[in-house]
């Protein structure tokens, strides 16, 4: 028996999905859209619950068709980890555990990499601080939040509408 063989977390669908050496039979659709749903933003210090599963949709609602399904999943790794603020990824090295999920989860569902689907999150990141964040003053250089304003979602209807953006784009072209 290998490290590899002991470190493991147990699924919403009973799947072992090994963290450290991930293979695609360990992905399901059905993990990554329940435990996002079930993921609140910003370690939870937002004004009302407002999950990663919903923030996801969004970002795909923002995108042309060809990258919907890249924009839904581009934050698909925090389904089998902790959503940690970007800052905090970077300076304790999780951005390379996460990263390498993603690459599994990216090659599993034949994901396109793309500046849009960034731009589309930051987008998203100034106008969920604008609607949900107390203070977020001097925090970081955001563009314009859309004129819109969030009303979240519950965890169970960001699931839903999760799961059906991903059944309208999994086999576009």
């Amino acid at each position: 028996m290998t490290e590899y063989d002991e470190n493991w977390i147990a699924t919403y669908t009973g799947l072992k999905f090994h963290y450290l050496d991930p293979s695609p039979d360990e992905i399901r659709i059905e993990d990554i859209a329940h435990a996002l749903s079930l993921k609140c933003r910003f370690l939870g210090h937002c004004r009302l619950f407002y999950s990663v599963a919903e923030h996801s949709y969004r970002v795909a609602e923002r995108l042309p068709d060809e990258l919907k399904l890249s924009g839904l999943l581009h934050d698909a790794a925090e389904a089998y980890l902790p959503d940690i603020p970007r800052p905090i990824k970077v300076h304790y090295g999780l951005k390379e555990a996460e990263d390498k999920i993603f690459t599994v989860i990216a090659q599993k569902y034949e994901l396109k990499d793309s500046r849009l689907i960034k731009e589309a999150d930051d987008v998203l990141l100034a106008t969920e601080a604008r609607d949900l964040l107390p203070n977020m003053d001097g925090w970081a250089r955001l563009p314009e939040p859309l004129p819109a304003r969030i009303k979240p979602l519950s965890a169970a209807t960001a699931e839903t509408l999760f799961l059906r953006e991903f059944k309208l784009w999994r086999d576009y072209d």
